[in-house]
Order: structure tokens, then C-alpha cells, then sequence
């Protein structure tokens, strides 16, 4: 590779994904980018979901706090599969219906069914002969975990091909390319603001009144009403932007590498060069194996980036509930009341984080040319991060040595923390909306443009950047409930590992992370487009 154009006599072994590159193609108007970036809003308001609710709610199931931890672990291991897969089989997608929109389409409406069997998991459980009065509803759970196994596979089948489809929308315009990125992260903390609102409405199962049921109290109601919300505005979303945005139908025998024309490209010789499509996993292999530096760097930044966010993205509500207001699900009626209280402010709390990544969002262009580019920008966000991590011992301190109690008819009773506790667990979570911001947007962006910059199919390279943040969400699902039980349980152990992987993912971002390519003036884009093999 040399100043963005592929040589012609390159080893096929070098160019794993060349054939699956699309032709060169000017920008979408940004309106179009805005469309399909929207659907974000509908996934994240599910994840948002999963996020504030589904740990405690599993929990109420009757899986013990030390086990949620590997319920969670169906998510990263769907999207070390899925991923991949769909962004491979996306690159070559002859659909006439386009390459990336038949995945989308179809990954909303496996959410709808998955998001069905999440919600009437109790239900199905009890009509399949759990008991009321057992702790345990084992079919419920198993229903459950059937659910969020399908829940996941289907997001990741929904936003790989959201994240490429932006890609190919953008072109090879940089800018574009971050802002799309960007837009795509302000719609997920649009997502998220609707979907944590929604968590912390107690009284929103009145909107549904037959979701309560024998086997579903208040609060499973609750989050039952939540997902028929979460249905609704995803397939919204998605049948608005598929309807507007159009693809056109995509064929090999017009993407080898010939500049857009349609025509093959001649070797030296004269002779047509045919392209064999590798067999999945052998293309895989390759990806892997003949990475760029930029790129390898990239997901190892990347990867401990997400060792440090996934603690806190798993546990942040547990935490309010536990180590803030003291609570615990599996004690009395006095600490389960606490508990829940901590959870609800756990989810105002991801409330006021959203609102600040929707905001900063929106700003990503402006605070990269402050801090004079988008590797300092997110070295620096990642010491945001890290401080924060680390308060989360400060603010848990605090909160236990100002434990409060009152007695009331000669019992005792568990006192909310005092207001200067819960604003700063709050405030916590408002700043750390900044660096999720850039968490969000930049390092798809930079996938993106390495990618254009390396000739790499867009589906496949984003497929194998997933693939950096479902490894340590493996990691950290079957370690973390281990690892907080060796010191006595609780969140604490694992927020102190993700604070000391998010201070080593901003000193790599500083020394190691190569800048992206200067933008290219789109006068001078047009003229490159024409001779640069690889688009």
C-alpha cells in the first residue's frame, strides 16, 4: 500500500477482502446518512433496557448476583460469530434489494420476536410449571436466556450492517465518515435517554394493564410495557430508512478493483485477472492475519478500552442499588425496597449519561480539531474514564460510612445515602457520557477509514473491529462474578481493573494509535477516484 492506492502486484494473499470493496461512489447527502443512522435509536433503546433492568430482573428470576455476570456472556459470544459473518456475507450480498439492507431488515425483526420471549419469560415459565413461592423459576430462566440468546444475535446482525451501510454511504470522504459515525452515537444516546426514562417510570405498566399477571409484578410489568415501546419505535425506524434510503444491487464482476467502470482489470501480461472468492473462514484468517499496523493497533486499543467499559456497563445499576443505597435483592422486604430505589436512580443516573453523550456527540468534529486530532481526543477521554472508574471507590466509601438508619414501630429501617452521595454517584454518570461518546463514534470511524485506505470490504474490516470488544466482554463475563466474590462481592474489584485498562488504552491511544489520513479536498477526491484501485 503506498499513499492510499493499491499496487497491481500485490500477492492475493496481501488484498484478503479487495474483491468485496465497493466502486468508487460520491458522498450520500448527509439527510440520507441521518436516516439510516436513526435506527441506532431503536437499538440502543433495548440495550438501554438490558442495561438499567434486565440484571436485577434476572436476579428476581432467581439467578444468584455472582451467575448474572455469565448470562451476560451469550452477547459477546454472539457478536464474536454474528458479526463477522454478516459483515462477510454483507460485502457480498447480490440482493436486489442492496447488500446491507436485507440484514438490517431481518435483524429487526428477530429483535421483536426475541424482545417477546424477554418479556413473557415469567409467564411462559409459570404456564410451564414453575412455582410462586420458589425463588428459583428455572423455565422462566431458560426462556429468558433462549430470548436475550436471539436478542443478541439479532443486534448484531442489525448494527453491523448499519455501521457498513454508513461506510458506503459516506464514500471515501473522511469527514463524512466521522460524522456519520458520530450521528450514528448521538442517535444511540437518543436510545438510550428514551430507553432509561422508560426504566425509571414506575407506574408505565398502566399504559399495558394486562402485562401484569400472576407470575408478573409490578416491576416486570414494567419492563414488559418498556420492550412493546422498544418493538414499536425499532421497526419505526427501520421501515422509514430502508423505505427512503435505497441501495443499489451490488456484482463482483463490478467491484474487482476496477475503479467503478465495471470492467476487469487487466494484468501486466494483458490477461483478465479472475477473482476467487475465499471460503469464509479462510477470509477471516486472512483478515486477521495480514492486518495493517494502524489497524492492529486500532483493536488493541480497542480492546482494553472495553475491558475497562464493560464492568461498569454491566453493573453500574447493581452498583447504585448495592454499594450506594445498600440494598440487596435477596434479603429482606427493607434492603429488596432499597434495592430497587438504587436501581431507579441508577437509571436516572444512565438518563443524565445519555444526555450528555447525545451533546457530545454531536461536538466529536469540534473537540478533535481542539485537541488537535481524534487519537488525542480519545487517549485523553480514556483518563476521563479511568478517574471515574476509580471515584466509583471514593463515592462507595463515602456511601457506607454514612449509612443511615431509623426505627419505626420497633424495627429498623434502611435510610436512603445522604443528597451529597447520590449527586455525585449521579454526577459520575453524567461525565462518563463524554468519553462513551467518543467510545461510540471514533474507533468505528477510524475502522472505516482504515479500511478505505487498505481496500478492505467495509462488513468484513467493522466485523473484526467487533471482534476487540466481544473478547473482553467474554473476558470480563466469566471473570468478573469470580473476581468480586475473591474479595468479598460486590462491583468494586472489577470497576478498579476496567480503571486500570482504560488508563493503559489512553497511553497506547497517545504513543502507538497512528493519526488517520489528512482529509482529501473533494476536488482532489474526484481526480484520486479515478485511478485508486482499491475503491
Amino acid at each position: 500500500m503506498e499513499n492510499g492506492v493499491r499496487k497491481e502486484n500485490n500477492p492475493p494473499s496481501s488484498s484478503f477482502s479487495l474483491q468485496q470493496q465497493p466502486p468508487a461512489t460520491n458522498p450520500s447527502p448527509l439527510r440520507k446518512i441521518i436516516m439510516v443512522a436513526s435506527i441506532a435509536a431503536g437499538v440502543q433503546f433495548g440495550w438501554a433496557l438490558q442495561l438499567s433492568l434486565l440484571t436485577p430482573y434476572v436476579q428476581l428470576l432467581g439467578i444468584p448476583h455472582t451467575w448474572a455476570a455469565f448470562i451476560w456472556l451469550c452477547g459477546p459470544i454472539s457478536g464474536m460469530l454474528v458479526q463477522p459473518t454478516v459483515g462477510y456475507y454483507s460485502d457480498r450480498c447480490t440482493s436486489r434489494f442492496g447488500r446491507r439492507r436485507p440484514f438490517i431488515a431481518a435483524g429487526a425483526g428477530f429483535v421483536a420476536i426475541s424482545v417477546f420471549l424477554i418479556g413473557y419469560a415469567a409467564d411462559i415459565g409459570h404456564l410451564s410449571g414453575d412455582s410462586l413461592t420458589k425463588t428459583a423459576k428455572p423455565r422462566a430462566i431458560a426462556v429468558f436466556v433462549v430470548g436475550f440468546w436471539i436478542l443478541d444475535v439479532a443486534n448484531n446482525m442489525l448494527q453491523g450492517p448499519c455501521r457498513a451501510f454508513l461506510a458506503d454511504l459516506s464514500g471515501t470522504d473522511h469527514k463524512k465518515t466521522r460524522t456519520a459515525n458520530a450521528f450514528y452515537s448521538f442517535f444511540m444516546a437518543v436510545g438510550n435517554v428514551l430507553g432509561f426514562a422508560s426504566g425509571s417510570y414506575t407506574h408505565l405498566y398502566r399504559i399495558f394493564p394486562f402485562s401484569r399477571t400472576k407470575a408478573c409484578d409490578v416491576y416486570c410489568a414494567n419492563l414488559k410495557s418498556c420492550f412493546f415501546i422498544s418493538i414499536a419505535l425499532l421497526l419505526t425506524l427501520t421501515i422509514l430508512a430502508l423505505s427512503y434510503v435505497r441501495e443499489k444491487p451490488w456484482s463482483p464482476e463490478g467491484s474487482s478493483g476496477d475503479g467503478g467502470n465495471g470492467e476487469e482489470k487487466e494484468e501486466e501480461g494483458g490477461e483478465a485477472k479472475e477473482s476467487t472468492p475465499a471460503p469464509f473462514f479462510g477470509e477471516i484468517v486472512a483478515a486477521l492475519k495480514n492486518l495493517q499496523r494502524p489497524m492492529r493497533i486500532l483493536l488493541l486499543v480497542t480492546c482494553l478500552n472495553w475491558v475497562a467499559w464493560f464492568p461498569f456497563l454491566l453493573f453500574d445499576t447493581d452498583w447504585m442499588g448495592r454499594e450506594v443505597y445498600g440494598g440487596d435483592s435477596s434479603r429482606n422486604a427493607d434492603q429488596l425496597k432499597m434495592f430497587d430505589r438504587g436501581v431507579r436512580a441508577g437509571a436516572l443516573g444512565l438518563l443524565l449519561n445519555s444526555v450528555v453523550l447525545g451533546f457530545t456527540s454531536l461536538g466529536v468534529e469540534v473537540l478533535a480539531r481542539g485537541v488537535g486530532g481524534v487519537k488525542r481526543l480519545w487517549g485523553i477521554v480514556n483518563f476521563i474514564l479511568a478517574i471515574c472508574l476509580a471515584m466509583t471507590i471514593l463515592i462507595t466509601k463515602v456511601a457506607q460510612s454514612n449509612r443511615r438508619y431509623t426505627t419505626v414501630n420497633g424495627g429498623t429501617h434502611l435510610l436512603p445515602p445522604p443528597s451529597g452521595v447520590k449527586a455525585g454517584a449521579l454526577a459520575l454518570f453524567a461525565v462518563m457520557g463524554i468519553p462513551q461518546a467518543i467510545t461510540y463514534s471514533i474507533p468505528f470511524a477510524l475502522a472505516s477509514i482504515f479500511s478505505n485506505t487498505s481496500g478492505a470490504g467495509q462488513g468484513l474490516s467493522l466485523g473484526v473491529l467487533n471482534l476487540s470488544i466481544v473478547i473482553p466482554q467474554m473476558v470480563v463475563s466469566v471473570a468478573a462474578g469470580p473476581w468480586d466474590a475473591l474479595f468479598g462481592g460486590g462491583n468494586l474489584p472489577a470497576f478498579v481493573v476496567g480503571a486500570i485498562a482504560a488508563a493503559a488504552s489512553g497511553i497506547l491511544a497517545f504513543t502507538m494509535l497512528p493519526s488517520p489520513p489528512p482529509d482529501i479536498p473533494s476536488n482532489k477526491r474526484a481526480a484520486t477516484s479515478s485511478t485508486a484501485a482499491f475503491h
